[in-house]
């Protein structure tokens, strides 16, 4: 049996994108600004209806703008979160068992009885292969988030989250539903996407996924933003921070990219970090303890997160200072501005001063 319903009507809050210029407008208004070059592309994969496999280091907002991208255009997100050992059973389909059982015992007397008429085994087992009961059939079937998104009689957007995650047996799983857009069950045939859902697919560049897969996307290589959009996205998402403070906290950041560490600060954590140092600088806390390169250890542990990180940190920062050579007074004042100051900026300072 094959399914090959599709969607009739289009939901009145769905919203399809005339311009470019449309979408990156239509995103700013869900507090995500989109760089010019990956407008284009996004654009390009909801009018061509084809995925969109976004690869770059975690912390980015490849994530996210698939969540920005469903509010905006009013459809729901439907979204498979990858891991090692995935299988059909998560990502496609399952068989409801326990109502399939419950279904076989309701039916179990009446079978007998009519199977009570037969003279001969064989008889009644034929009759039996003939009699429909139904197990197998939509009534039974838990669709998972890759099926879920082609029954959907409305437009969704599919987000398949670090596939790296998976093995490449699984990313063969998903090419029916990246290409033809459609999901073969064997006990009822072919489901054919009842709408057209925007797919988008990220990838950490933990490995290098299938050419076979590719090849069925858009491509788009995500990079951490420059320092002047990184800090109108955390303006944006914590617009109760004064500018010198985003500014420093990005600039940290951005310092803290440069060096060999295991996991590299993302935009959602220099977010936080801007709102802890606005929090710090409003309560006038001390210092937790010895300072980490001029930087208050609390906010280092919102932008460093492993142990080894964070030596490696205090071991390149001391250094820096070393070479920069400036003497600190005993009031924490240097060349370089007062231990407040390098470490959360001028704005902090002011407010300490009033106090």
């Amino acid at each position: 049996m094959n399914h090959q319903t599709t969607a009739t009507a289009t939901p009145a809050d769905d919203r399809h994108f005339a311009s470019t210029g449309e979408l990156t407008e239509a995103l700013a208004g869900q507090g995500y600004l989109i760089a010019d070059d990956l407008a284009v592309v996004l654009h390009l994969a909801t009018l061509l209806d084809r995925p969109l496999l976004l690869e770059g280091p975690a912390g980015v907002g490849k994530t996210e703008l698939a969540k920005a991208l469903a509010a905006a255009s009013g459809r729901e997100l439907i979204r498979l979160q990858c891991y090692e050992g995935l299988d059909d059973a998560r990502a496609l389909y399952e068989w409801d068992y326990a109502r399939q059982l419950l279904h076989v015992q309701m039916l179990r007397d009446r079978i007998s009885d009519e199977l009570a008429a037969y003279d001969t085994l064989a008889d009644a087992s034929a009759a039996l292969a003939r009699t429909e009961v139904g197990v197998y059939s939509e009534e039974f079937l838990v669709p998972r988030p890759l099926l879920a998104a082609i029954m959907s009689p409305e437009p969704t957007v599919l987000l398949v989250d670090e596939i790296d995650r998976t093995d490449e047996a699984m990313e063969a799983v998903m090419l029916e539903v990246l290409a033809e857009r459609q999901v073969t069950v064997p006990e009822l045939g072919t489901f054919t996407a009842r709408s057209s859902p925007w797919v988008i697919l990220t990838s950490n560049d933990t490995r290098e996924l299938s050419p076979a897969l590719k090849r069925r996307c858009l491509h788009f290589q995500v990079a951490y933003p420059d320092a002047e959009r990184e800090r109108a996205i955390v303006a944006v998402r914590a617009p109760d921070v004064e500018p010198t403070v985003i500014g420093e906290v990005v600039d940290l950041a951005r310092r803290l990219r440069e060096l060999p560490l295991r996991k590299s600060p993302s935009i959602a954590e220099v977010i936080d970090a801007a709102r802890a140092a606005a929090r710090l600088s409003e309560a006038g806390a001390p210092r937790t303890g010895e300072p980490i390169g001029g930087q208050d250890p609390a906010l280092m542990s919102l932008l460093v997160k492993f142990g080894t990180d964070l030596d490696h940190v205090r071991r390149a920062f001391a250094g820096a200072d070393a070479a920069a050579g400036a003497p600190v007074a005993v009031d924490g004042s240097s060349p370089g501005g007062t231990v407040t100051e390098r470490a959360f900026g001028a704005g902090r300072a002011r407010s300490a001063a009033r106090r």
